[in-house]
């Protein structure tokens, strides 16, 4: 009655509304006034900073990326999140499990980004991604050991197209030689031995392909076997005649090779096989691939944070919905789409937007995992309003860039609000 019940709340309700005022409302509206005035504060500008948001190339590839993380990022992370908790529900080591999968939260998106920095690297030997998918790779396209080796000086040999052919034609009962240099020694296959002097047989071509190399100055001859030099182990060879390859045979251990009396006649060719670069894997984060490389790594972080969660809404399910689904007849595919997603929905749904207001202030993966080549191509709208503000000095498109995303926000956290309602009434 006398209002004491009121001024003691608005005492106590003070201090957090002088912050909320400090922190949130007035540098909201600051952006607002901010937008709307030119790169030196002075002149107005009108909305030229917000028809900007559509006519700049970075900002329409930053709104096009941030559509691309709504989409995917929470909608995956989602998915994942269900599956794990519906498959870890039954298994006694679910908990250890959960708690592997959540840990990524505990790492701060600084250090998550390093991280993913370094798995992504495309060097095989540093990156964990390229070093798995170039295993992969070479299980089935086993890469050349020879990708370096070239004909030397006064070489019998010619290129032609990537290989190299033999300057005339061989005849049955001659021994060929196929020196050639460029692969170090400490780099030859692990099964090559010293290459053996070729010697002819009647009726067959034979010849040696090796490492024409020997260290130190003066040492060894050239064209000719040398007891210190190996042999290309595993050198494919053809003997082509008339442009088609009439025969064929790979090197022994020690550089042999036999080829039948069909190949009298043709010239030798060490095809382009033999010398094609190793598989390196793929640019992980190049032009293409960067935004989907750096979507994975929050996944990553994200996906247990979602699980923890639906976690939560499955150990609310009624358990007798389930058995008598399963009484009536029904699979655990059909108890699981039908049934349990279902009784989740609100579950996924607060998941999901909890996500999506994530993704659309996400700023530190991206500035710390793109490379400079490709962080054009990786731009949000976080990282461009970042962009516009501190490195191109346009603090009046980046308080539009900011503004815009406030009222990207607001329908989502309208949405979540009102279902958060509606749960309560329930």
């Amino acid at each position: 009655m006398t209002g004491t019940r009121r001024t003691v709340a608005a005492l106590f309700l003070l201090p957090a509304l002088v912050l909320l005022g400090a922190l949130v409302v007035y540098p909201i509206g600051y952006s607002v006034v901010r937008s709307f005035y030119d790169q030196s504060g002075d002149g107005f500008a009108g909305i030229d900073n917000y028809k900007a948001l559509f006519t700049d190339e970075g900002i329409r590839t930053a709104l096009k990326n941030n559509i691309i993380w709504v989409v995917f990022a929470p909608t995956v992370a989602t998915a994942l999140g269900l599956i794990f908790a519906v498959l870890t529900e039954r298994v006694r080591w679910g908990t250890a499990f959960k708690l592997v999968v959540f840990m990524p939260m505990a790492i701060s998106m600084l250090a998550a980004g390093i991280i993913f920095r370094l798995v992504y690297d495309q060097d095989p030997d540093k990156g964990v991604a390229n070093a798995v998918w170039v295993g992969v790779h070479d299980t089935f396209s086993q890469a050349s050991a020879f990708p370096k080796a070239h004909p030397g000086r006064e070489s019998p040999l010619k290129p032609a197209g990537g290989a190299f052919i033999t300057t005339s034609p061989v005849r049955t009962g001659e021994a060929v030689s196929l020196p050639l240099v460029g692969v170090a020694p400490d780099l030859m296959p692990d099964g090559a031995k010293a290459a053996v002097a070729p010697k002819p047989e009647p009726d067959k071509v034979t010849g040696t392909a090796w490492q024409d190399f020997t260290r130190g100055k003066g040492v060894g001859k050239l064209n000719s076997v040398d007891p210190a030099e190996l042999g290309y182990a595993g050198m494919k060879v053809e003997a082509v005649k008339d442009g088609k390859v009439v025969a064929s045979a790979t090197a022994a251990d020690d550089g042999t090779f036999t080829l039948p009396a069909a190949a009298d006649g043709a010239q030798l060719r060490l095809p382009a096989s033999n010398f094609k670069e190793p598989y390196n894997g793929l640019d992980w984060l190049g032009p293409s691939l960067v935004t989907p490389s750096i979507i994975g790594s929050y996944i990553w972080m994200w996906a247990g944070f979602a699980m923890v969660l639906i976690a939560a809404g499955l150990a609310s399910v009624p358990r007798e919905l389930l058995e008598a689904a399963r009484v009536d007849g029904a699979s655990e595919w059909q108890v699981f789409r039908r049934v349990t997603v279902p009784l989740l929905a609100p579950v996924l749904a607060v998941v999901a937007v909890t996500l999506m207001i994530n993704v659309l202030k996400i700023f530190d993966l991206v500035f710390i995992i793109a490379p400079g080549s490709s962080q054009d191509d990786a731009n949000v709208l976080a990282l461009e309003l970042y962009r516009k503000g501190f490195s191109e000095d346009q603090p009046g498109i980046a308080s539009a860039i900011s503004v815009f995303l406030l009222l990207l926000v607001i329908p989502v956290m309208w949405f979540n609000v009102r279902r958060l309602r509606r749960e309560v009434r329930r």
